[in-house]
């Protein structure tokens, strides 16, 4: 669920401005070559075709890559619900991971759309919690949030 736009920009500026102009441009948006030509004023004109940049969402598999198998994760999730007070309400980190093993368990064989409204109900009540920076499906969100929080805990524990 990627979505983009593209758009042409024009800036007109010094002629030894361009190299770093252009170079800017490219840490916001995908730029194609950029096509230069004098202005009346002896400036330059630059004109670019440029993509914005999306926030990049893994692939399940890049997401889940180091992840514990599915029943310690669901464990792990089960046993930290288990040990709070009722109407608790619980850390980022849980609902988190919660939402990743719904997520993990609605792409596995044999799942079926009872998994599958589970992990979207699981992904909608986290981005509740920590909202997305920009309108985006749920369970990529959490993939994304999950690769992010896996490869911090990982070096917090190492």
């Amino acid at each position: 669920m990627n979505r983009s736009t593209v758009c042409e920009i024009r800036i007109i500026c010094a002629p030894a401005d361009t190299n770093r102009v252009t170079r800017e441009l490219g840490t916001a948006f995908r730029t194609g070559e950029p096509r230069t030509y004098p202005a009346r004023d002896g400036r330059t004109r630059l004109y670019l075709t440029a993509e914005h940049r999306g926030p990049e969402w893994p692939t399940p598999e890049q997401a889940y890559e180091d992840a514990p198998d599915v029943l310690d994760a669901l464990a792990a999730v089960t046993a930290t619900a288990a040990g709070a007070e009722c109407f608790t309400h619980l850390d980022r980190d849980f609902y988190l991971c919660k939402a990743a093993v719904l997520d993990r368990i609605a792409l596995g064989d044999g799942a079926d759309w009872r998994d599958l409204l589970a992990a979207e109900d699981a992904a909608d009540h986290f981005l509740t919690l920590d909202p997305a920076p920009t309108p985006c499906d749920p369970r990529a969100y959490v993939r994304q949030q999950y690769a992010r929080w896996a490869a911090t805990h990982e070096r917090e524990t190492a």
